[in-house]
């Protein structure tokens, strides 16, 4: 990934957060077929990234154990007009842009085909989803049978991370009057996120 110094996110609890918010990672993998790309609700447990796919999906056959994969959460993002930098009325040397985060996991793929494995991971990620539920489903709502079913259907997979990189790209080479307006005017389109994400970021000292 292109990493321009200004743009580099390296507070970890920055990127966990990043990775929480927006769970649903894109996962790459590369496979006799080529690159692929699947897209699976994943969650860090304790420095290794689990989640399931279903026993349909070929990812679990198609991966060797140990594999390098690629995990991709791309956080806050929009587009950025010209015409909401102040300094754009006064010179016109604006362009557009598009501000993003994103983090980027590198590490190693493991199928976990094993039921403990595979309610475990379910729990985490039904506790993590419900916890803003008025009143949060559990697996224990399921009838027991119809649960040993549906974990049947599905396959664990573990991505121990080795390796963490993050961007934010939210108008750190701006002035700040450039920047306000930037921020004022995703507030306009409805984009409260990535302008809270702005707002969040410390500019470069120096």
């Amino acid at each position: 990934m292109y990493l321009p110094p200004a743009f580099a996110e390296t507070d970890v609890q920055e990127l966990h957060r990043i990775m929480r918010e927006n769970a649903l990672g894109m996962l790459i993998t590369h496979t006799a077929n080529g690159l692929e790309a699947n897209h699976l609700p994943l969650l860090l447990d304790d420095g290794v990234l689990i989640a399931h796919v279903a026993r349909a999906n070929p990812l679990w056959r198609e991966v060797r154990d140990g594999d390098e994969v690629l995990a991709v959460f791309r956080g806050a993002q929009g587009y950025i007009s010209p015409n909401w930098y102040p300094s754009k009325q006064e010179t016109h040397r604006r362009v557009p842009t598009w501000n993003y985060e994103v983090v980027h996991a590198h590490g190693t793929i493991h199928v976990r085909d094993e039921e403990k494995f595979v309610r475990r991971v379910v729990g985490l990620l039904t506790r993590q989803h419900e916890a803003g539920q008025p009143k949060p489903w559990k697996m224990a709502d399921a009838p027991a049978d119809f649960l040993q079913e549906q974990l049947g259907h599905i396959v664990g997979i573990e991505i121990r991370v080795q390796r963490l990189e993050a961007k934010r790209k939210l108008n750190q080479h701006h002035a700040t009057p450039d920047r306000e307006g930037a921020m004022a005017g995703l507030e306009t389109q409805g984009n409260h996120a990535l302008a809270q994400a702005m707002r969040s970021t410390a500019l470069p000292t120096g």
